[in-house]
């Protein structure tokens, strides 16, 4: 019987794929919620614990395309995270290489929650393309089930690696035979990643075993392109009732997977992604 939690030093950890920095002192937009203050020097202490040396500063729907609080973080020790912003395809190249030197390496389009969004993320992606592929980066999507089908043919217009947020949106009641399977089926064949994370955005309770019992499906469609992230500071919940950090591991303990599955998602693939 697997651990609900995984040991840090026989799991190998190094990369948390999918966290946010907040700070107070930056107004968020109109109509969206006010996030409390999460430091990058409070998540690195947590994230150390658990063997976590890598993080992934993912910009939050809450600041729109203001990256400042996301871009101060990484620049604090530029290159040792990376960071996925929200950004005008318009940004000038000498832009685009100082935020490749503090460690950003994608951009982020979110589907779900787009307060603020001012430009269409299909046609914005398709802007992006050459220039992306050109540094190495890639397109990090925030989508819901019913979302994939387009998702999917922008990736057939282009050859940009692309990533999928909290498995894609495919909840814990999504029926078997929903359409959205072979969706995503078809986009395991393109050069799409897949992070395991936000347990909890997809009706599924601790410890997120429904959840946990589709990620044989996960690795046998996506292989190695997949990595994990905490989703920290969880700002799904009220003040003091966030899950523990080391509970956002249950799922892969508890899914079958083997050691070197785990192995892979936790420190091997993500530089392959991050570069």
């Amino acid at each position: 019987m697997a651990s609900a939690v995984i040991d840090a030093t026989t799991a190998g950890l190094g990369w948390d794929c999918h966290v946010h920095v907040f700070d107070d002192s930056v107004a968020p937009l109109e109509g969206h919620y006010r996030p409390a203050a999460a430091s990058l020097a409070n998540l690195e202490q947590e994230a150390a614990r658990h063997g976590v040396h890598h993080l992934v500063l993912v910009q939050p729907s809450v600041y729109g395309d203001d990256n400042r609080v996301l871009l101060k973080a990484l620049a604090g020790e530029p290159g040792r995270h990376r960071g996925v912003i929200v950004a005008d395809p318009a940004v000038d190249e000498s832009q685009l290489a100082q935020w490749h030197d503090l460690g950003v390496r994608g951009i982020r389009f979110n589907l779900v929650s787009p307060v603020g969004l001012r430009v269409d993320p299909f046609a914005a992606a398709a802007r992006w393309a050459p220039r992306l592929i050109a540094r190495g980066w890639h397109i990090q999507w925030y989508a819901r089930p019913d979302d994939l089908p387009a998702v999917l043919q922008a990736s057939r217009q282009t050859s940009v690696p692309f990533v999928l947020d909290h498995l894609g949106g495919m909840a814990a009641d999504l029926a078997d035979d929903h359409p959205a399977w072979q969706t995503l089926r078809e986009l395991a064949e393109r050069p799409v990643w897949v992070k395991l994370s936000g347990w909890y955005r997809l009706k599924d309770d601790p410890p997120y075993a429904r959840i946990g019992s589709r990620l044989q499906t996960f690795r046998s469609w996506f292989g190695e392109r997949l990595v994990w992230g905490s989703d920290w500071p969880h700002t799904s919940f009220a003040a003091g009732t966030a899950p523990p950090y080391a509970s956002m591991l249950a799922p892969l303990a508890g899914s079958g997977l083997s050691a070197i599955d785990r192995e892979n998602i936790l420190r091997r693939s993500p530089p392959a992604l991050y570069r």
